[in-house]
């Protein structure tokens, strides 16, 4: 009879936290809110077109990044404020750079919206066969 590894008891406490974590950017975040509200017409939006498995891959690939940089966001923003309440140069340089990460990936997002999107969209206002 084989031995089975001892249960991790801190495995479901950090599930937990990481529930936790995605709660808090939900209630508090109006930015990922409304990148969630997107990525829910897309969805809508990719059913609708019916979506090869590769366009879905690629589709949600691309809301996943969107979603995890806005939280690293988050994360950023609130380690500046820890470390430095008051106004410091430095302290917004790294909060724009942050959201700078935020803008460039949803750039992105946008262009893989119009490429997979787009073509359908066309064919549907009859402007491409």
């Amino acid at each position: 009879m084989m031995d089975t590894p001892p249960r991790n008891p801190h495995f479901f406490a950090s599930l937990r936290h990481a529930w936790d974590g995605g709660c808090y950017v939900v209630r508090s975040q109006r930015n990922f809110r409304l990148h969630l509200l997107a990525a829910g017409v897309m969805g809508v939006a990719g059913w609708v077109v019916r979506l090869t498995r590769w366009e879905w891959v690629a589709l949600l690939l691309t809301v996943g990044l969107v979603l995890a940089v806005e939280m690293a966001n988050t994360v950023a923003e609130t380690l500046v404020d820890l470390v430095s309440p008051t106004y410091h140069p430095l302290a917004k340089q790294a909060k724009d750079v942050a959201a700078g990460a935020v803008l460039l990936v949803a750039f992105i997002a946008v262009a893989v919206g119009v490429l997979l999107f787009g073509p359908p969209l066309l064919r549907f206002l009859g402007g491409w066969r």
